[in-house]
């Protein structure tokens, strides 16, 4: 191989390392937020929470996904073989594809996530105040101290108050109202989402171009038998 395709090699071993990595905390993560004693809440919630549950295993799906591409990845460009680049080249195509338009609705329906987001803040807010229970006191706790807000009342907020985040008096009247703290959150970045979509699209286009350099530079004495 020449130096140009050995250094597709080294960047493809540590793009696949790192890829498993990431791909490691997106399960981690789903299994903590279905299995978590902190986060099981959303499960025992009387409403519906299809979407939190359709987000959970898409995590754990993608997660799994990403580990097994990392590995096959890793595969080829160790063994030089042709067979697990080309696996690896295909799926990556597809991840590309599937990254791309993730980010572009992500940034095209921020105001529907917000909204839906916003909504479902709301039902737990409501049925917290009904039933007191520590399932929804955990949900809001997580909302409150993501958001660094106070239900719906902001700094007057009275009902949901032992919810909030541990404060100095001073820091609790700056408080503010949590459904119009997430809208301004997702709207203000919204951009971000998109460049980030972007972005980790690029760092996997870069990794396509050196699977298939390293592809087609491979001698054919790595991936053909031996001739008798």
């Amino acid at each position: 191989m020449d130096g140009c395709a050995q250094m597709c090699k080294c960047f493809l071993i540590l793009f696949n390392f790192l890829f498993a990595l990431v791909g490691f905390g997106l399960v981690a993560l789903g299994m903590w937020l279905r299995f978590g004693a902190e986060t099981r809440g959303f499960f025992d919630i009387d409403l519906n929470t299809a979407q939190f549950n359709i987000g959970v295993s898409v995590l754990v799906v993608t997660g799994g996904l990403m580990l097994v591409m990392a590995i096959i990845g890793d595969c080829g460009a160790c063994n030089n073989s042709k067979a697990a680049l080309g696996v690896f080249s295909g799926l990556l195509t597809v991840l590309i594809i599937i990254e791309i338009a993730a980010g572009v609705m992500a940034f095209m329906w921020s105001d529907r996530v917000s909204g839906e987001l916003v909504n479902f803040y709301a039902t737990i807010y409501a049925q917290y105040l009904n039933t007191r229970s520590p399932a929804q006191a955990v949900t809001l706790k997580l909302f409150h101290n993501t958001f660094d807000c106070c239900g719906v009342g902001g700094s007057i907020e009275m009902f949901v108050r032992d919810t909030c985040p541990k404060a100095s008096f001073l820091e609790k009247l700056m408080y503010s109202s949590c459904p119009s703290v997430i809208d301004e959150v997702f709207d203000a970045n919204a951009p971000l989402v998109l460049g980030g979509f972007l972005g980790t699209a690029g760092i996997m286009l870069v990794a396509l171009v050196c699977s298939c350099l390293l592809y087609g530079n491979l001698k054919p004495s790595y991936y053909s038998p031996p001739i008798y």
